[in-house]
Order: structure tokens, then sequence, then C-alpha cells
């Protein structure tokens, strides 16, 4: 052609090389591996949903079409709303409706263009993920200009998350954005770069956050059993591609299962420790069972930093453990030696529970160390609360355990926590009978200089306390009629309002508080015993 090029084939060529390098010449029609979503939906936030409320972790925003354009409320949950995460809860509704409520509220996004928030890579890699483990849901009967626009949209997040990873953030969301490439890679074959980034950066993260007794580094049981089932969705869809998985992986995933475990209270949720809520006892067996066969319940988790006592039926959990460490705390509570305590299926000592999708007052109060059940120096959290984490906190935090062959159990455990502000030491003894029916402890405050203090044990909503008439002792009364009396030596013995943030909505309930002598001994002994 003699070096003339018409504008049209020159318009054409320019064409042709942007749609190369945003990927959009190898955008497939349809996920090569669709991997359904492991994970039960809730009916109840499904119907919700169709009312236009997004639920979760105590709080709630609006989310119906129109309004991915401007969502309003805690970060919390619009990170949530972005994530997408709750399709499997309009899922578990099943209605030709929440199909279409699905299919409208993805395309609207997509139409919107999001950025900021929607872009952070654990929001994104959870978008993925529940874009195409609900594909077959809410896209595959859908027409051809939907789909396209979808799995455009899929490539471009998929390589946005490439370019970011590894993630800034420490924490168990980057565990999350990982899990969203690998989605990609395996659903979008063509993009072999993917694969190769994600299983990369997959091994280093798990070397990373997951301590060598198998405990998340963030020390909180929710974020625990998330991690872990990001991890099982990976290996999942590793799976689904017939590729190797790293051996990291399956290890990871055989040590943090009997941590899961751990942490269960008879009734099958979790103990509230560190953000964690109970109301999962239904998902907690769904991620045991997709994680495979479980080593045994560890008693103790050195790195970790928990306790397990268990005899007959009663089973006390404690943290025993130092905070986890900074850029790891964003759910960490001042609860340094609190414990809660389980009698069959039955809880009868908690802490308060956690709050984290409402506003910051609620948030720091569930995060108090009086919201916990363990010793408190003079109105003071042991570490302190901030916005992002935790400033001062316990630098050492001691333990020592003793089991009897006949199957009793002894615990030392101290802290430092109160040093800086008050020079003072908090010491646990705890003491549980091979019956399980003797439970006895002793808090002391070790000080050069006599505190106020106290030690607050918060009862579940379903007990019910009174007290005895000598006024050294109450009867804890759990819902199966048993009893159990707790008796004082060394404080004053009270009843309080409490509140209980473990279920779907706060209950009202209440705490025995007892309160130590500041002019006295600064030990408190206390005992609970079965009753009949």
């Amino acid at each position: 052609m003699n070096g003339f090029t018409p504008d049209w084939m020159r318009d054409l060529g320019r064409r042709l090389a942007r749609m190369s390098d945003l990927g959009l010449s190898r955008v497939p029609d349809a996920p090569a591996h669709p991997a359904r979503d492991p994970w039960q939906g809730d009916v109840a936030r499904g119907a919700a949903l169709m009312k236009g409320e997004l639920a979760a972790g105590g709080g709630a925003i609006l989310l119906r079409p129109g309004d991915f354009d401007a969502l309003k409320g805690p970060e919390a949950l619009r990170a949530l709303a972005h994530g997408f995460t709750w399709l499997r809860d309009l899922r578990a509704l099943g209605t030709d409706g929440a199909r279409m409520r699905a299919r409208a509220l993805v395309s609207e996004w997509i139409a919107v263009g999001q950025r900021g928030l929607a872009s952070r890579p654990d929001v994104a890699g959870a978008r993925i993920a529940a874009w195409l483990g609900h594909y077959d849901f809410f896209a595959a009967s859908a027409d051809d200009a939907f789909r396209q626009k979808l799995m455009a949209r899929l490539v471009a997040d998929a390589k946005g998350l490439a370019s970011d990873l590894p993630a800034e953030t420490l924490d168990a969301r980057a565990l999350t954005a990982v899990k969203g490439l690998v989605a990609a890679a395996v659903a979008l074959p063509d993009h072999p770069a993917f694969l190769t980034r994600a299983l990369k950066v997959l091994p280093q993260e798990i070397g990373r956050q997951i301590l060598p007794d198998g405990m998340h580094c963030e020390r909180s049981p929710a974020q625990h059993m998330a991690a872990l089932q990001d991890l099982t969705e990976i290996r999942a869809w590793l799976q689904a591609a017939q590729a190797v998985p790293p051996a990291a992986l399956q290890l990871a995933i055989e040590r943090m299962s009997p941590v899961l475990r751990m942490f269960r209270h008879g009734d099958g949720g979790l103990a509230q420790f560190n953000g964690t809520k109970e109301d999962n006892a239904v998902l907690v067996e769904q991620v045991l069972a997709q994680a495979g066969r479980a080593g045994r319940v560890p008693a103790g988790l050195p790195d970790g930093g928990f306790q397990r006592l268990q005899a007959g039926r009663s089973l006390l959990l404690i943290d025993c453990g130092a905070p986890a460490a900074h850029k790891l705390d964003r759910f960490a509570h001042a609860g340094t030696l609190s414990f809660e305590l389980s009698i069959g299926r039955e809880r009868m000592i908690v802490n308060c529970g956690s709050h984290p999708s409402a506003g910051d007052d609620w948030r720091d109060a569930c995060r108090a160390t009086a919201a916990h059940s363990t010793l408190v120096i003079s109105d003071t959290n042991s570490s302190e609360v901030k916005p992002e984490g935790l400033g001062r906190r316990p630098e050492t935090v001691e333990v020592s355990r003793q089991d009897s062959q006949q199957g009793a159990f002894w615990l030392d455990a101290s802290h430092d926590g109160y040093y800086r502000p008050f020079g003072a030491i908090h010491r646990r003894r705890l003491y549980m009978s091979e019956s399980g029916e003797d439970v006895r402890g002793e808090d002391a405050v070790e000080a050069a200089n006599d505190q106020s203090f106290t030690v607050r044990f918060h009862l579940h909503p379903s007990v019910v306390v009174s007290p005895l008439q000598d006024g050294e002792a109450v009867m804890l009364r759990l819902p199966s009629g048993a009893g159990w009396r707790l008796r004082v030596d060394g404080a004053r013995i009270g009843i309080e309002e409490s509140i209980y943030l473990g279920g779907s909505v706060p209950r009202g309930s209440q705490q025995v508080v007892l309160t130590g002598f500041a002019d006295g001994p600064q030990v408190i002994k206390w005992g609970l015993t079965k009753v009949g």
C-alpha cells in the first residue's frame, strides 16, 4: 500500500490496542470452571435484603436498587455491600424475585463504576469470589449483554487485584484478596498471570498469618474462622481447575481446624473473644466439614495464648495471651485473662460480645475491660482502646498449667497491663475439679499501693441470678434447672445490669460484681459449685 494507511484502519488499530491493554479482547462468555459458593445463606437476611436492608454485626444499612451510588453507614457494612457475600442470603431465599434482585443489584453496581472502598483488595477479592460462586444463581440465565458486562468487570477487577497484591493490610483481609484472585484465575484461564501471582503470594501470607500452633495472628475466633473459610475456598477453586495446591495450604487448614474446634462451646457456637459473636453454630459446623478431618482439640495454644479446661460437662475458655500485634489488632479487646464458662450446651459466664457494625461508642464499650469477665482496676481498661486497635497494652502475659491424672486442672496466669498506670499486676488463679462441678478462682492485685478494683462475671441472658440470705453468695440458675452457687471471700458481692451482644440483636442480661476492699487484702477468692 506504499506506506499509506487509511484512517479507518488506524482507528481500528488503536481500538484493538486499547482492548488488548484492558484485557477486553479475552473476555470469555462465561467462567471456565464455576465453583459454587460452599456456605449456607440465611433466609431471614435474604428476606430483609428483598425489603432493602443489609444487616450484619448488629447494624444495618439500606441496600436497594439506586443505593449503590451513595451508600451510607459504617465502613464495615459498606464494605460488606460492595463485597457481595450477601448473595448467598438471596440464594437461600431461592425465589425468582431473589434472583432478579441479585441481578439488578449487580447490574447497577457495574453501571455505577465503583471506586474507593469497593476497590480495596479484600473487598474486590470477596466480590470476585461471590460473583463467580453464585454465577449459576443470578447470571447463567441472564441475557448476553448482562453476562458480557459481568465478565468484563470480573477481568478488570482481577487485573487490578493482581497489581495490588500483596495487599497492604496484614490481617485476614489479605487472604480474602488472594482468594478472589485464585477464583479469577480458575474461572479465567486465558489470564495465566493471575494464578502465577496468587500462588506466589499465598504461601507468604499463610506463613505470616498462621501461628505455629495453628491460631490466626489476630487472636479472634471469628477472624480465625474467616481465614479458614477463605483457605478452604481457595483449595476448592484450585481443585476445580485440577491445579496443584501449595503444600502450605493443606498444612494450614489441618492446623487451623482443631483450633476452631477449641473455641466451640457446647452449643456449637464460638467463645466471645476479640470481636467474636456466638450466633454462628451452623456456619462453624459447615467450615469444619469443609476443612476435613481435624486433629485432636488442643488444650492450650502457646502462641495464640488461649487455654481450654474441660471436665465433666463444664468448659472454661480463658484468654491468657498478649493482645495481637500492632496493625493486627483491629478487633482486639481489652479482655486479657477474661474467661467464659459453659455447662453442657448452656452458657453461664460470658463476655459481653461485640457490635462491630454499630457506632464508635458501642464498639468501644464492647471492647472495654469492664465488658469482660475479668478484673478491672479503677474502672480503667487493661489495654488502651483506640479506633484502629489498641494503644497501651499488656507487654508480658505469663501462664502455667497443671493437669492431674485424675482430670483436675490448675491455671496460674498474670498480666502487666495495669503496670504503667498503677504499677500493678493482675494475677488470676483458676481450679477445676475432675468432675467439673467445682470451679474456684483467686484474683489478686500485686502493687506497692492498694488499688480499688472489681471482678465482673457477665451472665448469659438465659441465666437467672438471685442473692442468697448470707449476703456472701448468689445462686445461678440455668435454663435446664441446674443451679450453681457462686460464693466469694474478700469482697462485696452485688448484682448489676449488663448487656449481651453475642446474638443477632442486643439482649439485656445481668452481671455479678465483686468489689474488692481498697484498704484491705488485694485478693478476692471465689468459688462456683453445682448445687444438688
